[in-house]
């Protein structure tokens, strides 16, 4: 029993990859006879079917909008009260608050001063804050 592998010849492929010059020549065996044609460079497109736009369709463009809420306030809250730092807090009128944060809520924190009593702050009245060893 003779049986014959199938697998491309050699010279094929060589040829595919790009030596020819003016396109790719592919051979065909036919009962045993080679014959060679040449195939294009750039074949025609293919036409495209338009889809009718459904809604469906509509959802999955629609691209998701990012998080209300990348949780870097709540890291940086957290660094700072686990660390102690003691922390400067401008208000929206000037004002400067020094202490350490104790805890905060969604609306507000807790600040430990020293010399003065503590203070809850709301966080819409803060303006911004820094580390008072940044001053």
């Amino acid at each position: 029993m003779n049986r014959k592998l199938i697998r491309p010849n050699l010279a094929e492929i060589k040829v595919k990859d790009g030596n020819s010059k003016d396109g790719y020549i592919q051979r065909d065996k036919i009962a045993g006879s080679e014959t060679l044609r040449r195939a294009p460079i750039n074949p025609a497109p293919r036409p495209t079917i338009a889809k009718p736009e459904t809604e469906t369709s509509a959802v999955k463009t629609k691209k998701t909008p990012p998080p209300s809420e990348t949780m870097a306030e709540i890291y940086y809250y957290k660094k700072q009260i686990d660390s102690r730092t003691e922390m400067v807090i401008v208000l929206e009128d000037n004002e400067e608050i020094i202490g350490t944060i104790e805890w905060y809520d969604t609306n507000a924190l807790k600040v430990n001063r020293q010399d003065a009593p503590n203070l809850m702050v709301l966080k819409h009245k803060i303006k911004y804050m820094y580390k008072s060893d940044e001053r």
